[in-house]
């Protein structure tokens, strides 16, 4: 995103407009490098987001209700001492610099005083400074003198700007007319190497809007000039960019507080939703590690147990001659009358046991790895059906487009146990998420986003109405309401696509099952999502036809 000068003068520009004489209400800090001020500016109240993050750093207005923590860091709390009910005088940017300054009038009983807030839009160096007469009251990131900074943000210290930049000032018209005079090469790269406060796309814009004359005057009047046409880019349903000047293809805005408000808001929802993709995936992935090891361990003890006939037989060969065995062998060799071919069978004896002890032991042996291959067989069943269930969620976590989408598959987590349930001041009772619903020739499709909708979408559906599943691959479940109609294959098509389409088919063509809904049934005590249908027939589904 263009935080540069060129974007921060016009976005200055507009927050002046919009703050100058407003009151600071409340200050809350939901991140721990973003700061929220609730301002009441005389006609409505607005919420002001200073975020010095260094991927989305920025000063913008915001619209979403976040949590903020119980006890407030200790920087919210030193601009709620300072700047609490004070009145906004000024919002301006700091020369032609990436920074921000908040001018406040401070009344209290006894004292008035003037503070500024420097928001510092610096990529990896931003940061929220707040100063009185010049001096350092306090600051969200400290740091004494080094090499990086060449300068020192501490409490009581002197405020001074940041090294600048060996380029020319753009504000300066005489050297940026010296420099103008003398480009080489490229001119977008030029610009952005030789000239102060620019970003690459906003270098580009002034190097494609040349057509010849001045260029002096051309870029002079491009940075300074008041027009705004703001937009915002996006891309496969994210927001890319924003823009001060129009690019083609990006969403226009009235104004660049309200492209930076939507262009913030998207964003946040996207770094959210990939953030509770990611958490989510990372616990069934630990929980289908967990099964897979419990599985590998069974089988490990099933096939140590898989020798319990062989050693039935040895008991009973040593049963059978026991007038050939004495006390003290260690082993014995012994006609085997169950091999067909007469062999022998090679048995290792207990030197201390009798003849008859030996074989009793090897009776115990027997009944002992017996009785553990029939506690087994549960055990691999059990397993096998919970990592077949991990599986299914999956598809769901892969293809969810929504926060919806993941917070029905995190909800089902919860009640499996897989995910702690997260912690709020008060119990609220959980909103039913609806099903994706879609709309075709007049028929309403509905798909589970999760295993517990899935069930849910069954038993919701009328005994005509029509079901689909992806054939032998993890999917969501589809009902098309038939309302007593026949379905026509356009309707059962796209029902299909939408099958496909949040599969564990990877956006493949895949086969999709349907059926009425009275031919499926759920087996009880089953896990979330499991059913069995029969008197189906398969169509193929693709999910582009879903789109």
């Amino acid at each position: 995103m263009p935080q540069d000068a060129f974007t921060l003068r016009l976005t200055a520009r507009e927050l002046d407009a919009a703050l100058t004489g407003g009151r600071v209400n409340r200050i809350n800090q939901p991140e721990r490098e973003e700061l929220s001020f609730i301002i009441y500016t005389g006609k409505r109240t607005v919420k002001l987001t200073l975020n010095v993050n260094a991927s989305d750093c920025g000063a913008y207005f915001s619209e979403d209700d976040r949590e903020n923590p119980l006890v407030a860091p200790n920087f919210c709390m030193l601009l709620r001492k300072h700047l609490q009910s004070a009145e906004i005088l000024s919002v301006e940017q700091v020369g032609f610099e990436r920074i921000l300054a908040f001018r406040f009038r401070c009344v209290s009983d006894f004292s008035t005083a003037e503070r500024v807030l420097y928001a510092e839009i610096m990529g990896k160096y931003s940061n929220l400074l707040l100063t009185e007469n010049g001096v350092i009251l306090g600051a969200l990131k400290t740091t004494s003198a080094d090499e990086a900074t060449k300068r020192m943000i501490l409490a009581g210290a002197k405020y001074v700007l940041p090294a600048p930049q060996d380029k020319v000032n753009p504000s300066d018209r005489a050297a940026l007319r010296r420099l103008c005079d003398c480009v080489t090469g490229d001119l977008e790269h030029f610009l952005f190497t030789r000239v102060a406060g620019l970003a690459p796309c906003t270098a580009r814009m002034i190097a494609e809007g040349y057509r010849g004359g001045d260029l002096a005057d051309h870029v002079y009047g491009f940075i300074f000039s008041d027009e705004t046409q703001p937009c915002v880019l996006e891309r496969d349903g994210g927001a890319v960019d924003f823009y001060a000047r129009a690019v083609q293809g990006a969403k226009p805005f009235e104004t660049l507080s309200a492209a930076q408000t939507y262009f913030y808001a998207k964003r946040r929802a996207q770094k959210t939703l990939e953030g509770a993709r990611r958490r989510l995936t990372a616990a069934v992935n630990t929980a289908i590690k967990k099964q897979e090891k419990r599985l590998a361990q069974i089988s490990e003890k099933q096939k140590e147990a898989q020798s319990c006939e062989t050693v039935r037989v040895k008991g009973e060969l040593l049963t059978a001659n026991l007038y050939a065995l004495e006390r003290g062998m260690k082993s014995c060799e012994l006609i085997n009358f169950y091999d067909e071919a007469g062999g022998t069978m090679k048995i290792a004896l207990d030197p201390t046991l009798t003849p008859a002890q030996n074989a009793q032991a090897y009776f115990k042996k027997y009944r002992k790895q017996k009785r553990t291959l029939e506690a087994l067989a549960p055990q691999e069943k059990e397993t096998r059906a919970e990592l077949d269930y991990l599986g299914s969620v999956l598809p769901f976590l892969a293809s969810a487009g929504s926060l919806d989408d993941l917070t029905a598959a995190e909800e089902e987590l919860t009640d499996m146990g897989l995910v702690k349930a997260p912690q709020t001041r008060t119990k609220k009772k959980r909103p039913e998420i609806p099903f994706r619903a879609y709309e075709k020739d007049g028929f309403r499709i509905y798909a589970g986003r999760s295993n517990v909708q899935n069930d849910r979408l069954i038993r919701a559906g009328a005994p005509d109405d029509v079901w689909l599943h992806a054939r032998g691959l993890h999917s969501c479940h589809v009902v098309i309401r038939t309302d007593g109609k026949p379905v026509p294959d356009g309707v059962l098509a796209f029902a299909a696509g939408v099958c496909a389409k949040y599969s564990a088919g990877k956006g493949e063509k895949i086969p999709v099952d349907y059926c009425p809904v009275r031919r499926v049934k759920k087996p009880p005590k089953s896990k979330p999502g499991f059913v069995t249908y029969t008197d189906f027939q398969t169509i193929l589904g693709d999910p582009a036809l879903a789109e």
